[in-house]
């Protein structure tokens, strides 16, 4: 699991990992320097979110296995992406995350070059919201995007631009890592045609260990996409079985 060094999702990123990390899997970070990332100060704590607090920043369940996952032994020494090979490892899982400090990860060539090297092995390969967007860029042995062809779904326009407006006055373009397009829009022109992109049901509630009916993934053969953290626990438990590894 890639993660970076500042201001990926707590709770794309840890949800995955306890649902891995709970049932004996291991799980190898990389960063871009080898030294362990920190995630969205915001999200973590909803400092800074104003009146939107609650419905923003991360769970209480995301937030306690975020804490978890840092005291981890295997996230405190990580990877350099460089370091990382799709021959030593038998999935990778990108998470995502909106805030400037995601932009080295997602511009990142030695992480394109993996995913690239992941999907040509067809091995699992599981992506989130804007973790999407870096599998996207990725290019197979053809030239083309590792996507081309591929069902998908990510972060939606209307999820990215609704949190745009409710905190742009404050925040400014917080919410917008590109502000010159949306991460659908992005990940859409990498495709083979616009309607292999799938937004799902109206994303209203985030589901639950208990409960993954609110949740929504495609999966297309090795290859599993979500939306945003409500999906998690669907898209985790879904990355398991794209793996072969239970539920």
């Amino acid at each position: 699991m890639p993660v970076s060094s500042t201001d990926f999702d707590p709770s794309e990123a840890s949800i995955a990992w306890k649902v891995l990390n709970d049932r004996g899997i291991a799980v190898t970070f990389a960063t871009p320097d080898g030294k362990p990332g920190s995630a969205d100060h915001r999200m973590v704590t909803g400092d800074g979110l104003g009146v939107w607090k609650r419905i923003l920043m991360a769970r209480k369940d995301a937030v306690a296995a975020y804490h978890e996952m840092t005291a981890s032994p295997a996230f405190q020494k990580p990877l350099l992406y460089s370091e990382a090979r799709a021959s030593d490892f038998k999935g990778i899982i990108l998470p995502g995350g909106h805030a400037p400090g995601m932009r080295p990860y997602l511009e990142s060539q030695d992480l394109m070059k993996i995913i690239g090297d992941f999907m040509e092995a067809a091995k699992p390969v599981g992506a989130i919201c804007h973790g999407v967007l870096l599998a996207a860029r990725s290019k197979g042995q053809n030239g083309k995007s590792v996507l081309y062809g591929r069902k998908v779904t990510c972060l939606l326009r209307s999820q990215e631009m609704a949190a745009y407006r409710l905190t742009s006055l404050w925040l400014g373009n917080y919410y917008r890592t590109y502000p010159e397009t949306t991460t659908q829009d992005e990940v859409t022109s990498f495709l083979k045609d616009p309607s292999d992109f799938s937004e799902g049901p109206t994303p209203m509630f985030r589901d639950s260990e208990e409960n993954r009916k609110p949740g929504f993934a495609v999966v297309d053969g090795n290859l599993i996409t979500a939306r945003w953290p409500g999906d998690g626990y669907t898209f985790a438990h879904g990355f398991l079985k794209v793996a072969g590894m239970g539920d």
